[in-house]
């Protein structure tokens, strides 16, 4: 009988560091890491992003998910964010989200999220927009975790980042 897979979701504000520790993750737990969907999609947008955008890389990001959680090993899944940050963004950019996202938050859930703390510095990125909205982001991600009664722990440190991640990762995974 196989064990259902174990899904680890990276998230938090922009530039904390996301994609560079799921892909560490990763390797430490000798699995794969689901990217970020909606990075490529918006790399390729030519005009401002729509509720209809934001629909999509829902979608995106969903399947490249399913996709990636059939060559997972070690029963884990990293996860580089999850859709919850499509809710975020179209919060804050259109005033409104995706039915469909709503309908989905509390009938998908990830089994552990690792909330990544402010405290790196900003690096600039063409798909990056709020510098000076990081403290927001962190308390918006805390207020939508905590809707969702989340299984989250807080994760910062700038020189030991991957090891209090691999920390929390392990006293989940002793607790399950």
């Amino acid at each position: 009988m196989n064990k259902p897979i174990i899904k680890i979701a990276i998230v938090g504000p922009e530039s904390t560091g996301k994609s560079t520790l799921s892909k560490q993750l990763a390797q430490h737990y000798q699995t794969v890491w689901v990217p970020e969907y909606a990075r490529y999609y918006c790399a390729a947008l030519k005009t401002p992003c729509t509720l209809q955008d934001e629909e999509n890389m829902f979608f995106g990001q969903l399947a490249l998910e399913a996709a990636m959680e059939t060559v997972a090993k070690n029963n884990i899944l990293i996860c580089d964010t999850t859709f919850i940050t499509v809710k975020i963004w179209s919060d804050y950019q259109l005033g409104q989200t995706p039915q469909i996202v709503l309908d989905t938050l509390k009938t998908h859930p990830y089994n552990f999220y690792l909330l990544m703390d402010i405290d790196l510095p900003w690096e600039p990125d063409p798909l990056r927009d709020f510098e000076n909205l990081s403290e927001h982001f962190m308390q918006v991600w805390h207020q939508e975790l905590q809707a969702l009664n989340a299984n989250y722990k807080v994760v910062g440190g700038k020189e030991d980042r991957l090891k209090n991640a691999i920390a929390a990762i392990d006293d989940y995974l002793d607790t399950t």
